[in-house]
């Protein structure tokens, strides 16, 4: 046998091991809150990950509910960093939402009408340790970073497609949103060099998907004051006089600069009580112990996932973590927050990533929300102009219901396409605010990548009514 074929065979075997010891899975076939069987396949389980495998990440997996053997697999990560997985499971693109009864103080779970599981496979993942239902079993194992982060994402990935294997085929997307967008570049150019490399197991990674993305932390905060101006937050006088007192500087503002300091306190006056996710939506300060700041999702979510049935029911391993959290706040990102003991902000922009991803066979969907001042789709433009790419197609309006949706435009060169995406009225977390528009839009475009076969075409342009 030729030596290279051996030397493989022999890694197979090792990586196929190591998967059966450190991956344990289970098929959830009902979950409080629910009133029957689930209609679709729920997987949930751990993977084991690093050199010894002593952090343990844990899973959601939803197979497609149209053609899990076709369509394509999304491995999606939440952003924060910090949120748990179930927050997009339940909020926006995975197949349950999840109610709030004030009155009887309890949660019931409905089916999402516009889940992205009636397009694609979907894996959601709890990540680094202390995020969700992952965990650690060293000290070393709860220290974490962005870099870190992708290390950790790229090996789960492979890990859990060995042990997947009939997905080993299906084209493969990365995707998320928000904070992430600063990691998800980097998950993905990763898994392309590590094909060319030779590296076992051949990932079929097609491209990226990001919601909302934070793509550099001077950047897209600093866009905020654009977007201000834009949306008549601010006046033109207010807008002008930064503009001439500022050098384009609205985030790290020199104390000598007195009449920027003026401008940028009115500004600040203006803004101070928008609320940011989306600026039509009411205020509500966190900082104020008067406030209830949590909305019935988050209630529900809070009460679902402390509930021991549903640990039980998901298979958790107990006594691994103490009460549940939809997002971990000790790691998660503000403006201008340091290193903490156990996580590290090191990736300061994906810029260079998605320069490097140009030159791939590579397809990019990008998608913001109009509404959205976390990370606005001013910054967003900005990043995307810098890359120089060809505009193949030009801005124009897409439809839903015979309405304009939002608008799109897209770029190319040679095998690589960005389409960029805005969808009208929606806020930082697009799916949950404009859920029909999100799903039409991401299947038109995984349509466009020619992702779908003809046949696969009729049945999705059934279910959602175009």
């Amino acid at each position: 046998m030729d030596s290279k074929l051996k030397t493989l065979l022999h890694f197979l075997v090792i990586i196929i091991i190591q998967s059966y010891l450190s991956h344990s899975k289970s098929i959830i076939k009902r979950l409080p809150g629910y009133p029957d069987d689930l209609p679709f396949k729920l997987e949930t389980g751990y993977v084991g990950i690093g050199e010894k495998e002593d952090v343990k990440l844990f899973y959601y997996f939803v197979e497609s509910t149209r053609n899990p053997a076709q369509d394509p697999l999304i491995v999606y990560f939440p952003g924060g960093p910090g949120a748990s997985a179930l927050l997009p499971f339940f909020y926006g693109i995975g197949p349950l939402s999840i109610k709030w009864d004030a009155a009887l103080a309890n949660t019931t779970l409905k089916l999402n009408p516009n889940a992205w599981t009636q397009i694609a496979n979907i894996l959601f993942i709890d990540i680094p340790a202390g995020i969700g239902f992952s965990y650690a079993e060293s000290k070393k194992g709860w220290i974490s970073s962005d870099s870190m982060l992708a290390t950790q994402a790229n090996e789960f990935i492979k890990k859990f497609l060995i042990d997947h294997p009939k997905f080993l085929k299906s084209p493969l997307y990365i995707g998320g949103n928000s904070y992430i967008g600063v990691v998800v570049p980097k998950i993905t150019l990763e898994l392309y060099e590590g094909n060319e490399r030779g590296e076992q197991p051949t990932i079929n990674i097609k491209g990226y998907i990001l919601i909302s993305p934070l793509t550099h932390k001077f950047m897209d905060f600093n866009s905020r004051f654009e977007y201000a101006h834009r949306m008549a937050l601010i006046s033109d006088d207010i807008y002008k006089s930064a503009i001439a007192n500022c050098q384009g500087n609205y985030v790290n503002v020199n104390s000598a600069n007195s009449l920027c300091a003026q401008n940028l306190q009115s500004y600040e006056e203006c803004t101070s009580h928008i609320k940011l996710d989306n600026i039509l939506e009411p205020f509500c300060d966190v900082d104020d112990p008067t406030q209830d700041c949590d909305d019935d999702f988050m209630k529900a979510l809070k009460s679902w996932g402390n509930t021991a049935d549903v640990q039980k029911t998901l298979n958790i391993r107990q006594e691994t973590i103490g009460s549940w959290e939809p997002i971990n706040n000790t790691i998660h990102y503000l403006l201008g927050k340091n290193d903490t003991f156990c996580y590290s902000y090191d990736i300061f922009s994906s810029y260079f990533y998605h320069k490097r991803l140009t030159a791939k066979n590579c397809q990019a969907l990008i998608i913001s929300g109009d509404h959205d001042m976390t990370f606005p789709y001013v910054g967003v433009e900005q990043w995307i102009t810098a890359l120089d790419l060809p505009v193949e197609l030009p801005w124009k309006p897409f439809y839903v219901d015979g309405q304009v949706g939002g608008y799109e435009m897209k770029y190319a060169r040679n095998e690589y396409t960005l389409t960029y995406a805005t969808v009208k009225g929606a806020g930082h977390c697009v799916p949950s605010y404009k859920p029909k528009e999100t799903v039409i839009l991401t299947q038109n475009w995984f349509s466009s990548s020619n992702t779908y076969s003809s046949g696969m075409l009729k049945q999705l342009e059934k279910t959602f009514g175009m």
